[in-house]
């Protein structure tokens, strides 16, 4: 009786393809409700209704990581790639959450800028993602995007840098000041983990391409 080994299981760009939807729709929201084109109420119900799908997903990747025996990449990589994911949706949780329970006012126009760049930034890593299937054939496009990531990072960095500084300087009140700190420094962080991404990508495409 013939042997055939079982070919590579493509669902796993598929997981993660939805995973990166997710971050970005979340991302998105986001942006909406600190720039008040939507309630914090609203977008903390729609943002928590994204998180469980995503967790839905990671599990489902987790099992079949456990049970495939040949993965399209290394399962490290797999792995490294979910959990990055996992942690920028995550992240984007944890800030509209604070923006409820902190019950914040209106967001100055820098931190506004700010939350527009970190959506834009998992738009970018949601269209890298597509890349990944084919990444032999498309690894200029995928080099292109990290750019974009890159670059969007550094654009949030500055203006992170920019809204502290008006915050210590023009902020009388502590206990608001305590409160947009930890919100900018989140913001900064979504970013920060887009970039880190980025870098994999760069690395799958040296390794792969």
């Amino acid at each position: 009786m013939a042997f055939h080994l079982k070919p590579k299981e493509e669902k796993f760009f598929t997981l993660l393809d939805r995973h990166a939807a997710l971050s970005y729709a979340a991302a998105d929201i986001l942006k909406e409700a600190v720039n008040e084109e939507i309630s914090k109420a609203e977008a903390m119900r729609k943002i928590n209704g994204l998180e469980e799908e995503a967790n839905k997903l990671v599990l489902e990747t987790m099992k079949r990581l456990q049970k495939t025996f040949i993965t399209p990449m290394d399962r490290e990589d797999i792995q490294e790639l979910i959990d990055k994911l996992d942690k920028a949706l995550d992240n984007v949780t944890e800030i509209m959450d604070k923006m409820c329970i902190y019950q914040v006012g209106e967001a100055t126009e820098g931190t506004k800028k700010m939350a527009t760049i970190m959506a834009k930034s998992m738009k970018e890593i949601r269209r890298s993602i597509e890349y990944l299937r084919n990444v032999k054939k498309e690894y200029l496009k995928l080099e292109a995007r990290t750019k974009k990531i890159m670059k969007l990072e550094q654009e949030c960095d500055d203006l992170y840098h920019e809204e502290m500084g008006k915050l210590f300087a023009e902020c009388r009140d502590p206990i608001e000041l305590i409160k947009w700190k930890e919100i900018l420094q989140s913001i900064e962080d979504v970013t920060d983990g887009c970039e880190s991404l980025a870098t994999l990508f760069r690395r799958i495409v040296l390794k792969y391409a």
